[in-house]
Formats: C-alpha cells, structure tokens, sequence
C-alpha cells in the first residue's frame, strides 16, 4: 500500500513540474481580465484603485502609474485583487477608522461611500469580464477552425444499447433533442453526455418523414487519451465520417460571436445543473476539482497544442466568473447579496453582521479548498 502511494506521489510530482507553466499562463490570463472588470468599472465610477495585484502575498514587482494605481505581481500566484480606496483587506472588507477620518476629496473617491448601483457594478464586472473573455475565445476558434457540419446522422448501433432499445435506425437523422435543433453530431453528443439519466425527446428524421424517440442516456465511464475517466451520458449511437465529407465549416463574425455567447452559457448551465445535482445527492462529488486538477488538465491540453490550452482558458474563465457569483460572503456574489440586502432596507448591514459573514464566506471557501484539493489528490495518485 505504502509503495502504491509513494509511486502516486511522484507521478504527481512529475506532473506538476510539467504543467506549472501551462497552468500559470491560463489562471494569469483569466485572473487579470477579472480583476481588469473590476478596475475599468471603478475608473469609470470614479473611485480610486490603490492596487492592481496579480497574486497574492510579498510583492515580486510593480510600478505606479500617473493616478497613483501600484500594478504589483505577487509571490503566491493563485488569484489576485484590486483593492481601492477605504478597503481594509484584499476582499474588499471596508475599514471602518479609515473611513470615518476621509476628507470630503477623499469620501468622492471612495467606493464605500459610492451609492449602491455604481458598487454592485463595480463587483459584477469581474465575472462578466471573464464571461466576455471566454464568448471572445470560443468566437475566435470558430472564426479560426469554423463550426461542426457533420450531421447528427446514425451510422451504427450497439446493440444491447440506450440506442438499440429506444428505436434508433441506422439511417436516422436526429435534428432535435428537447426541442432544441441539433446542427451537428457534436451538438447530439453534447446534449447527450451531460444528461445521463435524463429522458429526452428526439425528433428523427428517417425516410422523408419526422417521428419521435425518446431515450434516457445511460451514465459510463469513458476514458480520455491522458487516461483521466469521464462520467458521461451515452446512447450507443455511432457515426462515421464518409470520404470527402467535411469536418467544419466557415463561419463569419456574427456568427462566431454568436457561437461564442452560446458556448458560454452552455457551461453556466451545466455547471448549475451539477451544483443543483449535488444538493441533492444525485451528483458525483469526486467531480469537484481544485488548483492541482486544473493544473493537470492545462498541461495535457498544452501537450495538444495551443488551441486546446487557449480552450481550456475560456472554460476555467466561466467557471470562476461563475463561482464568485454564488451568493457566499468573500466572493463577488456575497458582496451583492449584501448589496441588495442594503438596497432593500435603505442603510448596509451593521460592521458586525458583515464581519461575520465574511468569517463564514472564509470558512466555506477553505472548507471548499481543502475537499476539491482532497479529490484532486486522490484523482491523481490514481492515474
């Protein structure tokens, strides 16, 4: 047993070594256009930035600009902030005696004494700055590489299969699933291996006419080249490329940009539907990864190539625009929870009630911290 782990352990510790740079070039990408929402919007409110940090602790360089900004990297590489005017902390906790001593100069640039619009702007600007970053991404690779046109059309199936038992023909075109049109069998297999368990409603085209199917996908594990095992929704449906048939094509700008924006919101929805899943004990939570899975997943994608690497940035981009929306002190969404909360009662939370949200937001950030990098261990010691 001992020997199984420490041979886990070094596999790990190759691995890392291998994909500390991919890593840190996707997490300062992401991390910078958030913090740069959070900035512009302040700028924009008048409210003057004190720090621009890229990571946290010891600063390892920086320079000031002309209105007195200190752009800083820093030594622990695993986030960043922007800390403006009347800020006690990286959070953006205010400072109660630093506060009551502004002048009224002083007062006009601080975002504390900023109206509650222009602040819940400020904060919301992080995560959209990393949802326009990731449509941005996705536009450009469909300009670049163009979009799926192979068509969701069945080429065999299994047998003793979802497929087989659901009434599925070699022949049969799918053009819908739930009602929503299926332009490609990318789409099909999308749909597909994120609802497992699910029913669906297929809408088939076979022999000139539209008939109805409906299958429910079963949950497998499927295996990636890396060896990493996906759970996934699966049919039994094959599909084979015929001779001269192409694999993409062209796309202009609206309807990149288009594909970018649907791109997006198809993480955002999956990813609630598997928070939604785990509260209710129907989802895996062995699936919640941290920095090390990230890092694995940013050095196999780097092994790809470029555009796999530049794909994984945009994905890690929504997920962290999402995440600091979830409604939890310390995070961007807790900061508006607070905010609606003052907008409904007319005054902000009394300095008691915000430091002990903050001190629970703390807790279940750690506590989300310490089991996504348990998971995380666990998966890699056993590839």
């Amino acid at each position: 047993m001992s020997e199984f782990f420490l041979h886990g352990f070094n596999t790990l510790g190759h691995g890392l070594i291998g994909y500390v740079i991919p890593f840190l070039f996707v997490l300062t990408i992401v991390v910078f256009f958030h913090e740069l929402g959070h900035f512009l919007i302040a700028r924009w409110a008048g409210v003057k930035v004190l720090t621009f940090s890229l990571g946290f602790g010891p600063e390892l360089v920086g320079f000031n600009d002309r209105r007195g900004t200190r752009w800083k990297i820093s030594a622990v590489p695993l986030g960043g902030y922007v800390k403006f005017l009347g800020d006690d902390t990286e959070a953006s906790t205010p400072s109660a005696e630093a506060l009551a001593s502004m002048t009224d100069e002083e007062r006009a640039a601080s975002f504390h004494h900023k109206k509650v619009g222009p602040r819940a702007a400020i904060v919301v600007a992080g995560p959209l700055a990393n949802f326009i970053l990731a449509a941005l991404i996705f536009a450009g690779m469909a300009l670049y590489f163009g979009k799926p046109s192979q068509i969701a059309r069945v080429d065999g199936v299994q047998p003793d299969s979802v497929a087989a038992a659901s009434g599925f023909k070699v022949g049969d075109v799918v053009i819908s699933i739930d009602g929503s049109a299926i332009e490609s069998f990318a789409d099909m297999q999308r749909i597909v291996g994120t609802h497992a368990g699910s029913a669906l409603v297929f809408s088939v085209k076979r022999d000139g006419e539209v008939i109805t199917l409906q299958a429910t996908p079963a949950l497998q594990d499927r295996k990636d080249a890396f060896g990493n095992t996906h759970r996934m929704g699966v049919l039994g449906i094959q599909y084979n490329a015929q001779p001269g048939e192409p694999n993409s094509i062209p796309v202009g700008v609206p309807e990149a940009l288009k594909i970018g924006v649907e791109q997006v919101w198809y993480i955002i929805s999956n990813t609630l539907r598997f928070v939604g899943s785990l509260f209710v004990g129907a989802g895996n939570s062995g699936e919640v990864g941290g920095v090390l899975r990230i890092a694995q997943l940013s050095g196999q994608a780097a092994s790809m190539g470029f555009q796999f690497l530049v794909q994984i940035c945009a994905v890690l981009s929504v997920s962290i625009g999402l995440l600091n929306l979830f409604p939890v002190p310390l995070l961007d969404g807790g900061h508006l929870l607070f905010y609606a909360v003052e907008a409904v009662r007319g005054r902000p939370l009394s300095e008691r009630a915000q430091e002990m949200g903050f001190r629970i937001g703390l807790g279940l950030v750690l506590m989300l911290m310490v089991f996504a990098t348990y998971n995380d261990i666990l998966h890699l010691t056993a590839s």
